[in-house]
């Protein structure tokens, strides 16, 4: 019979995601996680496929420590709610929120919360076609303002003023999102070239 493991992927994961708060990014490799867990490297790979798949892990990790939004809420509630979630994330984990700078969301549980943005911008009547591309607009700027938060820039400000702040760039992105009854700015190219020059 074999053995039972002494592991599970949650486990990897928030060994990992501990390390990077307390070291940085950086300091994240299979042996150090292993190290953390008592067990051998080996032990890792039956739940991590690499170092990049725990990578992955932890994107999936920070993308998903808070509860989901609840469907029933309104598009621009619930979008809120992930913005709100997310700055929360960087606030607890700033060694590790960087990570969502510098990888996409891959992983099932990652990918979902990107599609419920997407969910919620088609509600907005951002178009199909264009809804990838402004999940991707809009997670850069809130993610750029929980970075920023998170790694100390306002710290001359009172936190009544970041709240507000944040607040208002919510109010600037929705305003951002294209009128449904105008063609979308944001579409692809219909022959699928990217523009050279802006």
């Amino acid at each position: 019979m074999a053995r039972p493991a002494r592991i599970a992927r949650s486990s990897i994961l928030e060994a990992a995601l501990n390390i990077a708060d307390h070291d940085g990014l950086d300091a994240v490799t299979m042996h150090t996680v292993a190290r953390r867990l008592q067990v051998t490297p080996m032990a890792l790979y039956r739940h991590v496929a690499s170092k990049a798949d725990l990578l992955d892990g932890l994107v999936e990790l920070l993308l998903t420590e808070f509860p989901p939004a609840a469907p029933q809420l309104p598009w621009d509630q619930r979008l809120n709610a992930l913005a709100a979630g997310i700055r929360g994330t960087a606030r607890r984990h700033p060694g590790a929120f960087a990570l969502l700078l510098s990888r996409p969301a891959i992983t099932p549980a990652a990918v979902r919360v990107r599609d419920a943005i997407c969910q919620a911008l088609r509600e907005a009547g951002v178009p199909a076609d264009a809804a990838g591309r402004t999940e991707r607009l809009i997670s850069t700027a809130v993610l750029g303002f929980a970075a920023s938060e998170a790694a100390g820039r306002f710290r001359q400000h009172k936190q009544q003023v970041i709240d507000e702040d944040f607040a208002e760039l919510q109010r600037w992105l929705r305003r951002m999102l294209p009128d449904p009854r105008q063609p979308s700015a944001l579409a692809p190219h219909q022959d699928g070239a990217q523009a050279t020059a802006e």
